[in-house]
Order: C-alpha cells, then structure tokens, then sequence
C-alpha cells in the first residue's frame, strides 16, 4: 500500500509533520530554538532557551545538552531562574544577568554577571544556590544548581535568552 509523505503542510499555517510551527495569524509556536537575526548586523543574533534540572546538577536544554555559544562571541545572556520543593512550600527566584566571552578556540569566560534574587523562601535549614556554569566543554554555557540540607527534590527550570555578537 502507498503511503503519503508530508514533509510540509500549510492547512491554517504552516507545519513540519503535522506539527504547526507558524499560524495562520503568524504566531510561532513548537519549536525548540528561535533564533532573531537583525538584517543591518549580521554579525549577532538573539536566541531563547528554556533548561530544566533537578536537585544539585547543571542544567540542560534536554537532559544532557547545555547552550552552544558560537567561536569568538561575546555574549549578553539573561536568565531567570525558579526553584520549587515537591510541595510548593519553598520558592527561589533569580535572575542573572551575564557577558560571557567565547573564544576562537570554543574557551567560555564569565566576563561580568549581576544577580538579583527575586523572591526567597527557602525553607530552614536548607540552602539552594544557582550560579553561571562556564567550565564544561568548549562552547558550552549553563547554570550550576546546588541543593543543600534536605532530600526532597528541588525542580528548577530556566527562561535564558542569549545575544550573541562576533567578537
């Protein structure tokens, strides 16, 4: 029997695998990555992210993979970060603004950062902290969570938004 493969549809919009990526009211939606390039500046871009972890643990876009940053970048990276306990009893939120440097050879450098707790309430006698995480592989970027004095399980997500320019 025949079989009907459709790559691409636009029945109210437009799609890849039944999946719709762009409306028919021009709305994206569905896709992982969004990268915004200006056409005056070719040299830099804008991408969102959205990372995910548990308890003490670098976060990740899918469970093993961090942010690539681009070879000889400078980069101005936004992230606000929420931490929540299995119950909702305790809260942390930040955000953490960050110019990390790529260089040539893939080497990522925190340049400057500033943090701003938003909201902290974290039960006693417990401690979780969130940091820049710079020190994987080359090109890598991601935030180091840590969970201290308890077992329960800490969720963290992250919304980062990446602007890179050419170095």
């Amino acid at each position: 029997m025949a079989t009907t493969i459709k790559t691409f549809n636009s029945e109210g919009g437009f799609g890849i695998n039944q999946t719709t990526l762009v409306t028919n009211s021009l709305d994206v939606q569905n896709v992982n990555t969004f990268t915004l390039k200006n056409s005056n500046y070719s040299d830099a871009n804008k991408r969102d992210f959205i990372l995910r972890g548990l308890n003490t643990t670098v976060l990740t876009l899918d469970g093993t993979v961090p942010i690539t940053l681009a070879s000889g970048t400078v980069n101005f990276i936004t992230g606000y970060l929420l931490a929540v306990n299995s119950d909702g009893s305790g809260l942390y939120s930040v955000k953490i603004d960050s110019t990390v440097s790529c260089s040539a050879a893939g080497a990522v450098s925190s340049l400057s950062e500033l943090i701003t707790v938003i909201k902290d309430s974290i039960p006693s006698g417990q401690t979780w902290t969130v940091a820049s995480y710079t020190s994987g592989q080359s090109h890598q970027f991601s935030y180091n969570t840590v969970r201290g004095g308890t077992t329960e399980t800490i969720k963290w997500i992250a919304n980062v938004q990446v602007v890179s320019v050419v170095w």
